[in-house]
This record gives structure tokens, sequence and C-alpha cells, in this order.
């Protein structure tokens, strides 16, 4: 059999207190903003120590809200030799903004990464809760980033990104012969997509949200490890060469069940031959 190619990366979202501002629907509760407070400093910390005790360098995608409330904790990160990559400012939704407000957002985003590394500009994206604006291809582009982590057109191999997909929406107060046409693709770009999955993501299964349905939180971490490990067992079964990128959070991850659940999925992982870890 040919030699398995395994590229594997657990990349973290430090949503923290952006998180609730942005998405969670937590900014006017200071019980909401108080997780938020662990997520960015006793969570962060927590993950550095278990990514240095396998000798794993992975990608943190950081709001720019959580990189100016917890410097010393994203320090901690370049420091440790992570990678840093972006994902917006307050984990706002891109497409509930208008070209202007994202191009500010990206602008600040972009030059506060630079500035934390150095000059060091970041290479990637993550969008908040992968959504992705139609014109969010053209901003990452223009801002020279080299790859997106936001779509699932695939969920084990890398590919390029198109940008200028058209649909037409269902309405039912007109004639199906207005809305009954194809998907048609737009242009293929030279931007790198690392696909995201749902299903390889701690968050919705395993953090309580009060105001997000069928956030309740308490999922037992085995069952999601099992889904993690079914597919991973079947990429390495069916593919040759294929990606494993898992997202977790601080917030999840940074608590004992998620930190657990983590070392496993590792060990287990690192039972195959052709792994390696990326960022």
């Amino acid at each position: 059999m040919p030699a398995k190619k395994v590229q594997c990366c657990i990349s973290v979202d430090i949503d923290a207190v952006a998180g609730w501002l942005g998405s969670y629907g937590g900014e006017d509760s200071t019980s909401d903003i108080s997780r938020g407070l662990f997520a960015g400093s006793i969570g962060v910390r927590r993950m550095l120590k278990l990514f240095d005790k396998y000798n794993i360098k992975t990608t943190f995608f950081i709001p720019g809200h959580s990189l100016e409330t917890f410097p010393e904790e994203c320090r901690m990160i370049v420091d440790a030799g992570h990678e840093i990559g972006l994902h917006g400012y307050s984990h706002e939704n891109p497409i509930a903004m208008t070209l202007e407000q994202q191009t500010a957002i990206m602008d600040k985003c972009y030059r506060l990464i630079q500035d934390f590394q150095g000059g060091k500009p970041p290479r990637g994206i993550v969008a908040p809760w992968w959504e992705s604006s139609q014109e969010g291809a053209e901003l990452m582009l223009r801002y020279g980033l080299e790859y997106d982590h936001s779509f699932s057109h695939h969920d084990c191999q890398c590919y390029w990104l198109r940008t200028g997909d058209k649909w037409t929406p269902i309405d039912y107060k007109k004639h199906p012969n207005h809305w009954m046409s194809p998907l048609e693709p737009g242009q293929m770009t030279g931007l790198c997509e690392i696909p995201a999955s749902w299903y390889l993501d701690d968050l919705p299964p395993m953090m309580f949200i009060k105001k997000a349905p069928n956030s309740h939180g308490w999922v037992n971490p085995r069952d999601v490890e099992d889904l993690w490990k079914d597919q991973f067992n079947y990429f390495y079964r069916e593919e040759e060469e294929f990606v494993f990128p898992v997202t977790v959070h601080p917030d999840v991850c940074g608590h004992p069940h998620g930190l657990f659940m983590l070392e496993r999925i590792i060990e287990y992982i690192n039972t195959h031959d052709g792994v390696e870890w990326k960022t």
C-alpha cells in the first residue's frame, strides 16, 4: 500500500469575550462576559500547556478584541512558536455588514496582528461563525492572504476557493420559472481553502449558550470524540493523502473534560503512520 500522508491541525479560535459580544447574545450579561474572561486567560494557558506536552505547533485564530484584551496570553502563543490568524474583531457577522464595514475591520485586525508580530503579517483567516460574505474572497485577496478556513466544499482535501458564485433563492410569491435555475459557479482564485466542518468543531455540541437553540453544552465529550474518530478513520481508510482540521475553543476545550478529550484524540491519531501536525 502507498504510504499515507496525513496533515492534522487542531486550530484554536479564541472567541472569549468577543464571542459573547458578536455572536452568542451575552453582550448584556456580566456572567457571560466572565465566561469569556476565563476562556481568554485560563483556557488559553491550559491549551498551550497541552500543545507543549505533545510538541504540537498549531494556529490560533484571534479576534482583534481578544488580541487587545489578552495581550499576555497572546504573547505566550507567539513565543511558543504558534501561528496567529485573523478572526474578525468582535466575532461580528460578516454577512450583516457593508463592504465598507468589513474593510474597516479587516484593516484594523490585519494591522493589529502585523504589529503584534513585529511586522509579520497574518497568512490566513477564519470568518466568525464561518459566515463569509460574498465580498469576503475579494477582501482576502486584496490583503494578500494565502488561505482561508471557512468553507465546506470538501471535508478532507484543500482546494482553491471560488468567488462570485450565484444562486437564486426561492420566492413563493413568483412563478417557479423565476427561481428554478442552477447555481452559477464563479471564478477560481489563488486562495487556498482549508475545509471547515461543523462536525469537527467542539463549540456547537459542548458549549452552553442561553440564547442559542440546542446549545445546552451537556453533550458527553466521548460522543464527540467518537464522531471525530469516525471521520478520521474513514479518511484514513479511503484516502492516501488528506487533511484533518479540527476546530476548538478555549471556551470549551479550556475546561477539563475538553482537555481530556483532546488528549485522547491526539494520542489516538498519533498511533497512525504518516501523520504530521501542521499549523
